[in-house]
């Protein structure tokens, strides 16, 4: 009932459609009980007494009986299809806009094919039930109490055989009601393993070519798809069983009636036009109660669908901007204070423990550290991706929980590790920084980010970077993302490992680019030591804790897995005894140990920038 009330505020604007559809089917289903009545005078008065102009007259009665009801049931499919169609977009459109105001914590817990199945099929259930299943909920249930009182006026002996049967279809239709609805919800959730196979299959489809295992994705789709297969097989194969349990009680009903009908008959107790007007009440009554069985059905089905959106509406966003949050951020400024996370209440081990870190404005801040050991939580946390479990992130001198989330957001720019570009042009998804950025300012910004080299050759601005940017390389995805994030002029620049497709080359000359931004502080996460040992202050973390801390030089003296790192990736080129010459010859250090970026995903597109 929860899960009804939460929808049911979408069917609203649709109040007075709702009204006329109602009235609409209740009117046609009365219409459609005097047809029956009004046939067994013709055969009983017009016929019997051979009165053709009561006939003819009786005749007219029902046609125009029939035609007003015809109409009634066009007026109720226009009136329904409004008020179907219209809850269903204002539906979608409220559950897509609750999706954007998820926080990253939520989003982990619904899978992205799950909420793509929620938005789309199961929306397309409950329209289905709106539409087919609101004229038989009308006028089952008038049809059926209405046929049995004029079945008890016509003929109170034979209507007992309504009362024998009706009980015991009625016992039948509940059992299959109960076994087949909870059948629904197995049905959508393999579903949902289909959507998140194909999704998966789909988007790694380069991947699968080039590993040439195009034969166990199609093996893997084929038990999910199987599996769907076969919950649809057992919930329909239930559902189905309705349909010769009614067949049975009709016929059943319709033997008896014609049975003891007809001994009346030769007794002289009831005439032909009645027992035929009758057996046309038999008709009325069992449809009335198959379509009472049949919306039962759509609304098992519907409620499951309900349940389902209803868990994304329910949901709570995690994180919510204050009511009087801070509408800036002023300075670079960026504090830890002794801060724990943990992405799950019920996770055994935090992925960060008592961190308190300084980060002066306008300084650059290198992060190292091995894989899992923390350092894209770290960063996340800044721009209240996530909150704190416990302990205090500052921006600026305030909590990030002080903060409006859209002024924090747009203060501290973060590009992240997996780079996301969207369908459209070069211009479109720049202006994602700054819709109102010109394009002087959107060249200045791909400058900045090294991203001008290649501009020309794929088509400038108004190059066509395909879906999800399938056009450029990774590389270039990762300039072109970095360009968009300093269009929003932060005050912090967080880059969680966002060169790392970049050769090295490319690497310094982005960075040599943003030491321009002097007042703007520079978080820099790394796999590569040459990518962070010119930074001010170099943060090494293991198992979620701080490591150390300090300069190039310092680290280089007093810690040995910065060390390590060092002597693992640049080697013997510059000992340890010469680390304080490292931030001069940074860049060409870099340049002699040069790796290629990641290769162009589509054929005949932009080539590596191995320079």
């Amino acid at each position: 009932m929860s899960d009804l009330a939460l929808v049911s505020r979408y069917l609203r604007p649709y109040r007075r459609q709702f009204a006329l559809a109602a009235l609409c089917a209740f009117v046609e289903a009365a219409l459609e009980l005097c047809i029956p009545f009004v046939m067994a005078g013709i055969v009983d008065v017009g016929v019997a007494t051979g009165d053709m102009g009561l006939v003819l007259a009786l005749g007219a009665r029902m046609v125009a009986l029939a035609a007003v009801a015809g109409a009634l049931g066009m007026g109720y499919a226009r009136f329904s299809a409004e008020v179907a169609m219209g809850f269903g977009a204002g539906l979608r459109e409220a559950e897509y806009a609750h999706v954007q105001g998820f926080s990253f914590s939520n989003l982990d817990d619904f899978d992205t094919s799950s909420l793509v199945t929620r938005m789309t099929t199961d929306l397309t259930v409950i329209q289905n039930a709106l539409v087919m299943g609101f004229r038989p909920l009308l006028r089952g249930p008038v049809m059926l109490v209405c046929g049995l009182v004029i079945a008890c006026t016509m003929s109170s002996r034979l209507a007992v055989v309504f009362f024998v049967i009706l009980p015991a279809l009625a016992c039948a239709l509940a059992l299959i009601v109960h076994r087949v609805a909870p059948l629904f919800g197995s049905m959508q959730h393999a579903m949902d393993q289909l959507n998140d196979a194909l999704q998966e299959d789909l988007v790694a489809i380069r991947a699968i070519k080039a590993y040439v295992r195009e034969g166990y994705v199609a093996e893997r789709f084929d038990e999910v798809n199987a599996r769907l297969a076969d919950a649809a097989t057992r919930t329909f194969r239930t559902a189905v069983i309705n349909t010769p349990v009614f067949t049975l009680s009709m016929n059943v009903a319709s033997v008896a009636l014609l049975w003891f009908g007809g001994q009346m008959i030769m007794a002289g107790e009831m005439g032909v036009g009645t027992l035929t007007g009758f057996m046309s009440y038999v008709l009325l009554i069992m449809n009335s109660l198959m379509m009472i069985s049949n919306v039962f059905l759509l609304l098992a089905r519907a409620v499951t669908s309900i349940h389902r959106v209803g868990e994304v509406l329910r949901e709570r966003p995690a994180i919510k901007s204050p009511t009087h949050g801070i509408g800036r951020v002023g300075t670079g400024e960026v504090a830890f204070r002794d801060v724990s996370f943990r992405y799950s209440p019920t996770a055994e081990k935090d992925v960060l423990s008592h961190v308190s870190l300084h980060f002066p404005a306008g300084s650059t801040v290198g992060v190292l550290g091995a894989t899992g050991s923390g350092k894209t939580s770290l960063v996340q946390l800044m721009a209240r991706l996530y909150d704190v479990t416990s302990g205090s992130v500052e921006v600026g001198g305030h909590d990030v929980r002080e903060y409006d989330l859209k002024a924090l957001r747009d203060g501290v720019g973060v590009v992240l590790q997996k780079n996301v570009l969207f369908t459209g042009t070069v211009r479109d998804n720049l202006r994602w920084g700054d819709a109102t950025a010109t394009d002087d300012e959107l060249l200045h910004a791909c400058r900045l980010a090294c991203a001008d080299e290649f501009l020309d050759r794929i088509g400038g601005l108004d190059a066509d970077l395909g879906h999800g940017g399938g056009n450029v390389s990774g590389g270039q995805k990762q300039r072109l993302c970095i360009a968009r994030t300093l269009l929003k002029h932060p005050r912090v620049l967080v880059f969680d490992d966002s060169t790392s497709a970049c050769d090295m080359t490319t690497d310094a000359r982005i960075r040599e680019s943003l030491t321009r931004l002097a007042d703007v502080t520079k978080v820099v996460i790394a796999q590569r030591v040459a990518s962070v040992m010119d930074a001010d202050q170099i943060v090494v973390l293991e198992d979620g804790r701080v490591h150390a801390t300090g300069t190039h030089e310092e680290l280089m003296r007093t810690d040995d897995i910065y060390r390590e790192l060092y002597e693992s990736q640049v080697g013997g080129m510059a000992g340890a005894g010469t680390a304080g010459a490292a931030g001069a010859g940074a860049t060409a250090r870099a340049a002699a140990v040069e790796t290629t970026e990641t290769p162009a995903t589509s054929t005949g597109k932009e080539a590596p920038d191995a320079r």
